[in-house]
């Protein structure tokens, strides 16, 4: 049995390497409606090996909800809890940009088969000086690039949201998600979901209370807010 372990978890890996250079050489990204990707934001070998030892160890289940972007989604850790009933997958890597999600997204979600995947990034893109035309811009290359695969799988984007560590941001921020929401609506079986607006005050300010002490990451009162608005856009 530790053979087969062995065995099924350097096939996983090797099926990611695979993966992982054919998205690095950017041919599978270039469709005539995708936008160019600039190259990744750091190296994700590790993991997407961290992903394939885990589907290696625990069967996937069969057309999951798949989770991923970047910390938001990594630290949210009573995913499955939160959805009771609902097939999550937890696909998210911490530092992670849109184009990043973008560039390994059959690694991340296709290879899968999904029946929706539920998208946050855009919110270290902007913290590392990108526009929000850049992140619109990768926007549409994943979705392009998940369309190619699955014309029809309901693709949920998580607007990117305000945190009183990165405040100064904000203008910037709510600039990408007005921009990414109407590219959204032009397209079908894409959902913006506002997970912003609820996070501020009635100043218009970020909400303190829904972070830990990083006041970057949510809290469970962060993510309780989350399940209440992400739930009814599960399919």
């Amino acid at each position: 049995m530790r053979l087969r372990a062995a065995h099924l978890i350097f096939i996983a890996l090797f099926g990611v390497l695979a993966l992982v250079a054919g998205c690095a050489g950017g041919p599978s990204l270039t469709t005539a409606s995708a936008p160019a990707l600039d190259p990744p934001s750091a190296d994700w070998s590790a993991d997407l090996a961290r992903f394939a030892a885990e589907d290696a160890a625990h069967r996937p289940p069969q057309r999951p909800v798949v989770f991923t972007g970047s910390s938001s989604i990594r630290l949210w850790e009573a995913l499955a809890e939160d959805f009771p009933g609902v097939p999550a997958m937890n696909r998210g890597f911490g530092g992670s940009q849109l184009r990043d999600v973008a560039h390994y997204v059959d690694a991340l979600a296709i290879q899968y088969r999904p029946r929706t995947i539920v998208i946050y990034g855009g919110d270290n893109d902007i913290n590392a000086g990108r526009t929000a035309q850049q992140v619109l811009s990768d926007f549409r290359a994943l979705v392009a690039r998940i369309r190619v695969d699955l014309p029809d799988a309901p693709i949920v984007y998580l607007s990117i949201k305000p945190s009183p560590s990165r405040e100064s941001q904000l203008a910037t921020q709510q600039e990408a998600n007005a921009a990414i929401r109407a590219e959204a609506a032009s397209q079908p079986h894409v959902e913006f979901v506002d997970v912003a607006t609820p996070m501020l005050d009635a100043e218009g300010k970020p909400r303190p209370e829904l972070f830990v002490e990083d006041r970057l990451h949510l809290n469970r009162d962060g993510y309780a807010l989350w399940r209440r608005i992400v739930a009814p856009h599960l399919k």
